[in-house]
């Protein structure tokens, strides 16, 4: 359970970075990345961040990432990224559990 637990934790993450990265170059694609809205992964962006992060996602996070398609996510579980990104991968595998969370199987 509790590798399930980190691959879609880090898969949420990269995903995010990725977001986020794609939305700073001004692409709009980046709303539709896995059902996640450009609102939810800023809203996801402080409780996972490598300087000074929030220790509890907000609301907004765990809805966004509720409505996202977590077999999509996990396509991107095994990037090296998220360091280069400004994410903390062990806060990012976290994420998932602090928004109760249920994980899919085929991660």
């Amino acid at each position: 359970m509790e590798w399930k637990l980190r691959s879609v934790a880090l898969t949420v993450a990269v995903v995010l970075a990725v977001a986020a990265c794609t939305m700073e170059m001004g692409a709009v694609a980046a709303q539709s990345l896995c059902k996640m809205s450009q609102e939810g992964v800023e809203a996801c962006k402080p409780c996972i961040s490598t300087v000074k992060p929030a220790e509890q996602p907000s609301d907004a996070c765990c809805a966004a990432l509720k409505q996202a398609d977590l077999p999509c996510l996990c396509y991107y579980k095994n990037s090296n990224l998220l360091p280069y990104l400004g994410i903390d991968p062990k806060r990012a595998m976290q994420l998932p559990a602090k928004c109760s969370m249920v994980l899919p199987q085929q991660c």
